[in-house]
């Protein structure tokens, strides 16, 4: 009886290590230590922006960022009242900010409508002010939209998979005209890739990474 408990306790203390180290190394991978966005006087004239919020922008910047068709992504703040806002302030959830990610991509390999696509189906968009754990208007579910095109779109997107009921829940992502982007503090940038074996990493955004990749591989890159 001794014997089957001791083997059940190394069968178990395996398993433990295996997750902690075996896992997290194949997490790895997801990682690009070397990723920068494209310097600016290499983007083409005929980029376009999009800007979204799905909860801490650390996870939203990861799954962009490897999203075949993007030049750039840079983690900030917008959709609040407060000028020149910092992440101190933002986090008490009193300045309307939400925290956002601004995306340049090309519309020749990857479309706005494709984007929308991805962020709905990357986060909760039925959860109110809230992304698992992270709670608060800063973390908000929003688009925040450049043109008329874009809000036609956004709405056309949103409307469609509420349709689909994807969720057991209705979709509640706010869909406003985007006034100021304000671009985070440089900690906050190409967070995940910096900092791949962090906690948050590893238990938030690398499962996010995981469903990116399996519903669009086709555009999984990066």
């Amino acid at each position: 009886m001794k014997e089957y408990a001791f083997i059940l306790l190394l069968l178990a203390l395996f398993a433990i290590l295996w997750f902690a180290f075996g896992a997290r190394a194949q997490d790895r991978t997801f990682a690009n230590p070397t990723y920068t966005n494209t310097p600016a006087h290499m983007i083409p004239e005929h980029a376009e922006k999009a800007t979204f919020g799905g909860g801490c922008f650390w996870c939203v910047e990861a799954v962009f960022q490897r999203v075949n068709g993007v030049y750039a992504v840079v983690s900030g703040y917008a959709g609040g009242h407060v000028p020149d806002p910092t992440y101190r302030q933002v986090i008490t959830g009193t300045t309307g900010h939400a925290e956002v990610i601004q995306v340049t991509f090309d519309p020749n390999e990857v479309r706005y409508e494709e984007l929308l696509e991805i962020f709905f189906r990357t986060h909760d968009p039925t959860t109110l002010n809230r992304q698992g754990n992270d709670i608060g208007p800063q973390y908000r579910s929003i688009v925040l939209y450049e043109s008329d095109a874009q809000r036609d779109s956004a709405e056309q997107v949103k409307a469609r998979l509420d349709t689909a009921e994807i969720w057991p829940n209705p979709i509640v992502t706010e869909i406003v005209p985007l006034d100021v982007f304000y671009e985070a503090e440089e900690y906050h940038q190409n967070y995940f890739n910096r900092n791949p074996d962090q906690a948050y990493c590893q238990v938030v955004i690398v499962p996010k990474l995981r469903k990116f990749e399996r519903l669009f591989d086709e555009r999984f890159g990066r």
